[in-house]
């Protein structure tokens, strides 16, 4: 009786445990990193889905147009977008010394973004002060070949010094080249 006792309280426990783990986030964080000319540059974010919603998030009325920033986004979901960098870069024609920055994305063109490297780190994605901004670059726009159902940034090495960082989510692809220094 005392086994069967024991053995009844423990899948009780179990089951317990079970059903108290948490579900995934429904954006989960992601990493995309590179070795560029010897030196590694490396993005955190939170990469949320489009679930449904293609043509509704990059509007003023769509999903990122209710965050209290916009038309700057925070580049991702959740806590702000973080750059590192273990090298002097340049981003387009922004130099950025080497560090840690936070990227936002002016999405005042939604078919036209301009890159923010933002020197305050640390916040969440809603917290934007303009006062703290490295500066801004444009980014190249182009379609990807098939809609991206989540949020993935690529950071690619063309060789040398050179690379490129990418950004795609929905129907919008942004890229910039970055130079190692």
């Amino acid at each position: 009786m005392k086994r069967l006792l024991l053995c009844t309280s423990l899948l009780a426990v179990a089951a317990t445990l079970s059903a108290q783990q948490k579900a995934p986030p429904k954006s989960p964080p992601a990493t995309a990193s590179v070795t560029i000319a010897g030196k590694t540059i490396t993005i955190n974010y939170n990469s949320p889905a489009v679930k449904g919603r293609a043509g509704h998030i990059f509007t003023k009325d769509g999903l990122i147009g209710h965050d209290p920033t916009y038309p700057v986004w925070r580049a991702g979901a959740n806590a702000a977008t973080k750059l590192h960098t273990d090298a002097d870069i340049t981003l387009g024609g922004l130099a950025a010394p080497k560090g840690d920055y936070t990227l936002f994305i002016d999405l005042s063109d939604p078919d036209n973004w301009v890159l923010i490297v933002n020197k305050q780190t640390g916040q969440w994605g809603t917290v934007y002060d303009k006062a703290q901004d490295l500066g801004r670059v444009k980014l190249t726009m182009s379609t990807p070949p098939s809609p991206v159902e989540n949020l993935k940034y690529t950071l690619t090495a063309l060789g040398g010094a050179n690379g490129q960082l990418t950004l795609e989510w929905e129907n919008h692809s942004a890229s910039v080249l970055i130079v190692v220094h």
